[in-house]
């Protein structure tokens, strides 16, 4: 399969099995696009003779073979029992969201979580349950040694004791267990004194702070409990850890909603702020005004290019800027692995509630269906662990004949979930954002390496 398409005047194709991206002229890409799935000189023929002169046709033909014997383009699909042989290879947990606290200060208008508390109880995970998550983590990743564990609310700096407690267990754990911890945090950044800074500096290998970008949109979308405005404190606050940060990592992460449809201007708006790790995600959910419809997405599929158009300038002169979803690479890329299916939620990735209840991932926390076992029990509902690890591209229907299917390796089971109850049917809407995003990297990266 052939994906040609077009994108600021980029014209360029995609042979989907073998990854391989090539930057076309205008005769290639119409030819191309309309032979997605075969090739011959005869249907080139008969397609566009009259439309270009013989030799040209000739010519580009000839080129199109050579690409196609040798395996870059129309290259035979991948051994789909071999790949998921390789998935079903058990590799142990290699990752742990931890809810240290259902309750946030903040009351962000769109948050998946219930405003911080995910419709239960306000409640803070104990030292007992966060030390037990770990040993659990430890005790089930397999051969792995490098593990992952991130502190997630609600806004989990409300616990911060635990957080220092279990990072010093954590510590002590790698001793007798051979592992080493890699911790996170997810944080509205609003708390962050100095005491937290440099405990997050000295203990984190990642820091990820929210904002929306320009302060009309976030603190429209990210008030205080009391309907206070935030940007001035997170900004004031971001600014001062990521200077401290010496370099280790960090992200500035937005949501964009149908309030500002022009993202590109928020993504910006967060570069001139001096962050230079920036992603911006469009919201998930539905029925509320703020929500994305397909009504919006002819107007985000431009705003997407248009990001792309600016980005180049931007970065053009050697300002920094890294936004997520133009990372993508010419020449490697991620494992087959992570090609069928993105993230390992419910096998290799799990998030742990304030009690210790195990769920496939944090999005689906409080939802009672979802429950896989607890951290003092270990994994009781297996059945559930398997449907999320047969869950890939080769499961959904949708995916099997997708050209972006190895880029996007199939979306987000919540989201699939939620929006048509089944993770095995991906959302619709963010199926044609995530094509547009594939399409923009892969034009960056081409403009970039100037193909």
């Amino acid at each position: 399969m052939v994906h040609a398409f077009e994108v600021n005047n980029y014209y360029i194709a995609l042979d989907v099995n073998s990854g391989s991206i090539h930057s076309l002229d205008e005769i290639a890409y119409n030819i191309l696009k309309a032979s997605p799935n075969d090739f011959s000189r005869e249907a080139v023929f008969k397609e566009f003779e009259g439309k270009y002169d013989k030799d040209t046709l000739n010519q580009v033909c000839d080129d199109i073979l050579a690409l196609k014997e040798q395996g870059l383009l129309y290259s035979e699909e991948l051994d789909e029992e071999r790949l998921l042989a390789q998935l079903h290879r058990d590799t142990g947990i290699k990752a742990l969201c931890l809810h240290v606290a259902h309750d946030c200060n903040l009351a962000c208008e769109y948050c998946f979580a219930s405003k911080g508390d995910y419709a239960t109880n306000r409640t803070l995970m104990s030292y007992e349950v966060a030390c037990k998550a770990l040993e659990f983590l430890a005790q089930n990743s397999g051969t792995r040694r490098n593990i992952e564990v991130d502190f997630f609310g609600g806004e989990p700096l409300l616990n911060f004791d635990v957080i220092k407690r279990v990072v010093d267990y954590g510590r002590e754990l790698e001793k007798s267990t051979n592992k080493k911890f890699h911790f996170t945090v997810t944080t509205n950044g609003t708390i962050l004194n100095q005491e937290i800074m440099d405990f997050i500096n000295e203990n984190m290998d990642n820091i990820v702070i929210s904002l929306d970008g320009r302060k009309c949109i976030n603190d429209n979308m990210r008030p205080d409990r009391g309907n206070h405005g935030t940007y001035d404190k997170i900004v004031s606050n971001a600014r001062r850890i990521v200077e401290s940060r010496e370099g280790k990592q960090y992200y500035i992460r937005g949501t964009f909603t149908a309030n500002n449809l022009d993202f590109g201007k928020d993504v910006f708006h967060i570069a001139d702020l001096g962050f230079k790790e920036v992603s911006v995600e469009p919201v998930v959910g539905s029925g509320e005004p703020f929500h994305l419809t397909m009504e919006h997405v002819p107007t985000i599929l431009e705003e997407y290019e248009k990001l792309a158009r600016d980005y180049l300038e931007y970065t053009k002169d050697g300002k920094e800027l890294n936004y997520y979803h133009f990372n993508i690479n010419l020449y490697d890329g991620p494992c087959i692995h992570r090609r069928i299916v993105a993230c390992g939620a419910g096998y290799e990735y799990l998030a742990v509630s304030p009690e210790g209840d195990i769920y496939p991932c944090h999005q689906f926390v409080g939802q009672p269906e979802f429950v896989m076992g607890n951290v003092f029990s270990g994994i009781e509902n297996k059945e559930l662990a398997a449907h999320f690890k047969d869950c890939n591209i080769f499961t959904k229907e949708e995916c099997r004949s997708c050209w972006a299917k190895y880029f996007c390796s199939g979306g987000c089971h919540a989201n699939a979930y939620f929006s048509n109850k089944d993770i095995n049917i991906p959302n619709e809407i963010a199926c044609i954002m995530q094509k547009k995003r594939i399409e923009c990297a892969m034009m960056v990266a081409v403009a970039r390496a100037g193909l």
